[in-house]
């Protein structure tokens, strides 16, 4: 089992039971509200995460990541939430640009 950590959100943790679904449908199981404009096809960028730890306990990045990487629409330390599959414990950020505003976060 793995956990995640989302530290803008008063450190929330879940429990990732099944580490063969991706990091968007353990948020979105979990009731949390995070952002997917594509339908969770890695169309677009919306669902993107900040990575702070646990790099290395998600899947390789996607043929649709790399191509946002490669148009410095993604970061280094981010990934796509619908396309990153965790495989152990990972601590992630909502970035600023992704936040909702009817979500309240935490520093």
């Amino acid at each position: 089992m793995a956990t995640i950590v989302i530290e803008n959100l008063f450190q929330k943790t879940l429990e990732v039971r099944d580490t063969s679904k991706t990091l968007l449908y353990h948020l979105h199981t979990n009731g949390l509200d995070w952002p997917h404009a594509c339908g969770a096809k890695g169309r677009c960028t919306t669902c993107k995460v900040r990575v702070m730890c646990g790099m290395d306990h998600i899947s390789d990045p996607t043929a649709a990541e790399i191509k946002y990487h490669r148009q410095g629409l993604l970061h280094p330390d981010e990934r796509l939430a619908c396309q990153s599959v965790v495989t152990g414990d990972v601590c992630i950020r909502a970035p600023d640009e992704s936040k909702l505003p009817h979500v309240t976060y935490s520093s």
